[in-house]
């Protein structure tokens, strides 16, 4: 199998819900993610492992070589469960796209997944100030859910990758699916924290989640003390800015969404 979820501990779970936040634009869905594996003390449940990963491997902070991982860990909360998805990559290509999310679904099926969350960014030119919320979905009642939030139809093009795909498969398996972005620069080193905190508080408040949003103020701050600001450089981001619709900053590229 070109992707397989191994057990790392057997769990029971009922009513549940799946948030998926795989590295892409500003990693906006990837610091959400972490940041809920880390607040609600998940447990690591499933280890993906396979033949499609990339060909690369990445240099840890003790200047040792790790493969690249996606792992799927398990929250049970008062009246709910919940599985989250993070790792160092996602599905490159069409087909290994495709596959991993349809062994995703099956997860989804097995543990009664009532409902499932993708999270990810829209690029943008420059750092937004307060970062706007898009939202699509495969049904209309989940959109209703989450009808505070901005729609991205006439906005932008096809939303690539499995926060996109797996909204659209969840369709066929009967499972209510919505993704949900958040903006931040379109720049690959760029951290999209600002949009990551405004997805956790609206995922807190529509999910009950209880996470310390507190601590999440404290820990935006230490990251952001240590993060480069990339706003000021003058150079070296024509290949990856994106074209607005127009010149207004608060704008964003109809072709690509990540």
């Amino acid at each position: 199998m070109p992707w397989t979820f191994k057990t790392i501990k057997k769990i029971s779970a009922n009513k549940s819900i799946l948030i998926e936040g795989l590295p892409g634009m500003g990693n906006v869905g990837k610091i959400a993610v972490d940041f809920i594996i880390d607040n609600l003390n998940a447990e690591k449940v499933f280890e993906v492992v396979g033949s499609r990963f990339p060909n690369c491997v990445f240099v840890n902070e003790e200047n040792l070589i790790e493969l690249p991982s996606i792992t799927v860990y398990h929250k049970k909360l008062k009246d709910k469960s919940v599985f989250l998805v993070s790792g160092d990559i996602q599905p490159l290509d069409e087909s290994s796209c495709y596959e991993f999310c349809n062994e995703l679904l099956k997860l989804c099926k097995k543990y009664n997944c009532k409902e499932i969350i993708t999270l990810g960014g829209v690029g943008l030119q420059k750092e937004p100030k307060n970062p706007k919320i898009y939202l699509s979905g495969n049904n209309k009642m989940i959109l209703e859910k989450y009808k505070n939030t901005k729609k991205l139809n006439g906005l932008v093009g096809p939303i690539i990758g499995v926060s996109g795909l797996l909204v659209g498969l969840a369709n066929n398996a009967k499972i209510p699916a919505v993704n949900i972005m958040a903006e931040t620069m379109g720049h690959p080193n760029h951290m999209g924290i600002n949009g990551a905190k405004q997805i956790l508080n609206m995922l807190d408040a529509k999910l009950k989640l209880g996470l310390d949003l507190k601590r999440l103020n404290k820990e935006i701050k230490e990251l952001q003390a240590g993060v480069f600001d990339i706003q000021n450089m003058n150079e070296g981001i024509d290949d990856v800015e994106l074209e607005p619709l127009n010149k207004s900053e608060d704008k964003f590229d109809k072709s690509y969404m990540g």
